[in-house]
């Protein structure tokens, strides 16, 4: 995320660029933050809902599966502030943006599963079967494809141009 694997040439500091970099993770974990919100609040208040009881074996499975991976999303994406705030002023920064930058990563992985099982329940619910699956296959190949292929070609592309 941000600038940590390709270093521009900067006149900063090993430190400077760790408070960077740090930084702009924290403002994108910002934006990821309040979508993995969003969707938690989502999935906890469906289980209150008058249609719930009516669900299936198959739509069950998929919301608790979703709802226990939009949590794990929510606490990877908040892991960043606490291992700094537990290392804070230890000279451990350049450590904490490494480990933060993976926790994130890991984190948009997780959310690209809870999104997409929450566009298959409730496609499933709307719709049917085959449009759940349909709609959730298709949601995780388009986070895939927006967080993961373009960058990692665009990545390319600019380590070309070195």
């Amino acid at each position: 995320m941000g600038d940590l694997h390709h270093h521009e040439e900067r006149n900063e500091t090993r430190l400077e660029r760790a408070d960077r970099n740090f930084n702009e993770l924290l403002q994108e974990l910002r934006v990821t933050q309040t979508g993995v919100q969003i969707l938690f609040a989502f999935l906890l208040t469906l289980a209150f809902t008058p249609r719930f009881p009516s669900l299936d074996l198959f739509q069950r499975t998929t919301y608790v599966v979703t709802l226990l991976l939009s949590v794990l999303a929510a606490t990877l994406f908040t892991a960043p502030a606490a291992l700094h705030r537990r290392l804070f002023q230890q000279g451990a920064k350049p450590q904490v943006v490494k480990a933060s930058s993976h926790l994130a990563e890991i984190g948009l992985g997780v959310l690209a599963l809870a999104l997409s099982g929450s566009v298959l329940l409730v496609v499933d619910v709307a719709t049917g079967r085959a449009g759940g699956i349909a709609a959730g296959a298709t949601t995780l190949v388009v986070c895939a494809g927006l967080w993961a292929l373009i960058p990692h070609l665009m990545q390319g592309s600019a380590d070309d141009e070195d």
